[in-house]
């Protein structure tokens, strides 16, 4: 089994998300976006939604130290995402967030679901450079600006 198929097999989680920015990664001083999706597919009652990914606890060769590591999975773009970045993060519907989170039959593993997102259930806008500073943090970072 490659390591993939074990991780994907063992360690599904999510991430919440519910405006989470970007950046074009081709640019000196990259213009942030937010990203949101279209309501029907976030948790009821809120813009929350999820991102699929991957961890493991693993120890360190070097220390002996027991870490636990995170990824978010990514994807190619939709058409919404390419004029933002080259890749987006898979974004899992709500419908299929306890198959992505249950460990399942190795031969039926959710690779499926690594798909782009529907653009069509997407919104993005340019927002200020100052969501890039980890400093910032006003809720009107999320406001649109003239692009």
């Amino acid at each position: 089994m490659n390591g993939l198929a074990f991780s994907l097999e063992r360690m599904q989680q999510t991430s919440v998300a519910d405006a989470p920015s970007t950046t074009r990664p081709d640019e000196l001083r990259p213009h942030p976006s937010v990203l949101t999706l279209r309501l029907q597919d976030c948790a009821e009652g809120t813009s929350l939604f999820a991102f699929a990914g991957l961890w493991e606890r693993w120890k360190d060769k070097t220390t002996s130290e027991t870490l636990e590591t995170y990824t978010v999975i990514t994807t190619d773009p939709n058409e919404l995402m390419e004029s933002i970045h080259n890749r987006m993060p898979v974004i899992l519907h709500r419908s299929d967030y306890e198959r992505w989170l249950t460990p399942g039959d190795p031969s039926q593993l959710p690779v499926d679901l690594l798909r782009p997102f529907p653009a069509e259930e997407m919104k993005a806008w340019p927002v200020s450079r100052d969501v890039g500073n980890i400093r910032n943090n006003r809720p009107e970072l999320v406001e649109p600006i003239a692009d």
